[in-house]
């Protein structure tokens, strides 16, 4: 079973950002599978390789267009962006030297952090681009 299920409750009605958050909520899915099936330490980590370069990637997409329609809190927002990418490149670290596992701790972290952030901080910029034409 899925840790997170995507539903429109997640969406901010702009396509082009839910579908870069249901390939995150995918990736948490698939690190979710990763430690249930107890696969290797390579597996899981391959994983979270690619989660960390995609939400850099995600992040990247969100700031471009809070830059092109001035988002007043671009800054606020650029900065949840960043403690979150810190705190994922962190476990990495303490994950590749073995001072960290995968549980379900993390994975709760990733899952309450993508969804909270999404629902609360995401939307808040939702209605200044679709007024601008992204839908």
């Amino acid at each position: 079973m899925a840790l997170i299920t995507w539903s429109d409750k997640y969406s901010v009605q702009i396509k082009e950002i839910d579908d870069q958050h249901k390939v995150l909520v995918g990736m948490i899915n698939d690190l979710h599978d990763a430690m249930k099936q107890a696969k290797s330490k390579e597996a899981s980590l391959e994983i979270i390789n690619k989660m960390a370069e995609y939400t850099k990637y995600h992040f990247s997409t969100e700031e471009k267009y809070m830059k092109r329609y001035a988002y007043p809190d671009y800054s606020e927002h650029k900065l949840e962006h960043e403690k979150f990418i810190e705190n994922v490149l962190k476990f990495k670290e303490d994950y590749e030297k073995g001072k960290a596992g995968i549980s379900y701790d993390i994975l709760n972290f990733l899952k309450n952090w993508l969804v909270g952030h999404i629902q609360s901080t995401d939307r808040k910029y939702a209605p200044l681009f679709i007024e601008n034409g992204l839908n």
